[in-house]
C-alpha cells in the first residue's frame, strides 16, 4: 500500500532492469553490501519480517533479501521509504549519493569525477553527439546500435549514467563547456523523428547557455586535425588538466604538458575551422525545421 493509501503491485526483479551490482567493481560492491547490511540490522531491530517490510516499502520480499545481501542496488525512493519505515533518522536516506555513484560503470564514474572537478571542459565528437549533450531518448537509440548487443539491464545503466554526468551543467559557478560537432552526426537518423527532435531542440536549449559554446563543423569544411577522432580536454581549478584523443597517444588519457599542448593545439584548429556559434545554432535550428 502506498502512502496515500492507493494499493499498488510491489516491484519485483522484473521491474527492476539495471540495477544490478557489477562484480568486478569492488567499491561498488562493498558500497552495496554495507548498505544492504544496514538495511537488514534496521530491520530486524524493530522486529520487522522481510515481507512486511517489503510491503511497506513496496517490493516483492525476494527483492527486498537481494538488497540486503548487496545483490540489488536500491533505489534512492526505496531508501527514502526504508528510512520512514524504520525510524532510522535521516541516516539510511543518506547513503544515496554514493549508491547512486555505484550504479554507473566504474570507467564512466571516474569520467564522471573528473568533469565534476573541471573548471573547462572541451569536447569535439566525429561519430556522434557529445554524451554531455545527448537527451535519454538519443542515447538509448545510439547505445541499442551498438554490437555485440547489450543486455537491458546493462543498457539502462549505460543511459543513466551517461544522463548523470549532466549535472556539471547545475554546478554553480558553472564550468566553460565548449563542444564541435560533425555536420554529419547531427544528420545521421539516430533514433526515430521524435528523438532527433527532442535532441536538436536540447542542443538549442544548451547551446543558448552563457556557460556553453557550441560549434558545427561543416560537411564541406577543409580537413581538419579532428579527423583521427574524438578528443576531449578537461582542465581543473589547481591548474592540472587532463586530455585524451582517440587519434593520439593510442587514446589514452594524458596530463604531461607536452602532450597537453599538442592536443589543445587541434583543439584550438578544430574550433577555428568550425562555424561560429550563432550560425551553428542557425544551423541546428534548420534541422530540427526540416525533421
Amino acid at each position: 500500500m502506498s502512502v496515500d493509501g492507493e494499493v499498488r503491485q510491489p516491484r519485483t526483479e522484473a521491474d527492476e532492469p539495471g540495477w544490478e551490482v557489477d562484480p568486478d567493481d569492488e567499491w561498488g560492491v562493498a558500497v552495496i553490501a554495507t548498505v544492504g547490511r544496514q538495511l537488514k540490522l534496521r530491520r530486524e531491530a524493530v522486529g520487522m519480517r522481510a515481507g512486511d517490510f517489503g510491503k511497506a516499502v513496496g517490493y516483492g520480499e525476494d527483492l527486498v533479501y537481494k538488497i540486503e545481501g548487496g545483490k540489488r542496488i536500491p533505489r534512492p525512493e526505496y531508501l527514502e521509504r526504508a528510512d520512514e519505515v524504520l525510524g532510522a533518522g535521516g541516516l539510511l536516506a543518506a547513503m544515496k549519493e554514493d549508491v547512486a555513484k555505484v550504479r554507473y560503470p566504474k570507467k564512466v564514474r571516474d569520467l564522471a569525477q573528473m568533469e565534476a572537478r573541471a573548471v573547462e571542459i572541451g569536447v569535439y565528437e566525429n561519430s556522434n553527439i557529445a554524451g554531455l549533450l545527448q537527451t535519454p531518448q538519443y542515447a538509448r537509440a545510439l547505445l541499442e546500435s551498438w554490437q555485440p548487443a547489450y543486455t537491458p539491464e546493462d543498457l539502462e545503466r549505460l543511459v543513466a549514467a551517461r544522463i548523470a554526468r549532466q549535472s556539471v551543467y547545475e554546478r554553480c559557478p558553472a564550468p566553460a563547456l565548449s563542444f564541435v560537432l560533425e555536420e554529419g552526426t547531427l544528420r545521421r537518423k539516430v533514433g526515430g523523428t521524435m528523438v532527433r527532435r527532442q535532441q536538436f531542440e536540447r542542443l538549442l536549449e544548451v547551446g543558448q547557455s552563457v556557460s556553453v559554446t557550441l560549434q558545427v563543423m561543416p560537411m564541406d569544411s577543409a580537413a581538419h586535425p579532428g579527423m583521427s577522432g574524438r578528443i576531449e580536454l578537461l582542465k581543473f581549478e589547481d591548474g592540472s588538466a587532463v586530455g585524451r584523443s582517440d587519434g593520439a597517444f593510442n587514446g589514452r588519457p594524458v596530463t604531461d604538458l607536452r602532450q597537453l599542448r599538442i592536443l589543445e593545439l587541434r583543439y584550438g584548429t578544430i574550433r577555428a575551422q568550425a562555424l561560429p556559434p550563432g550560425e551553428s545554432l542557425a544551423l541546428i535550428d534548420q534541422l530540427l525545421g526540416e525533421t
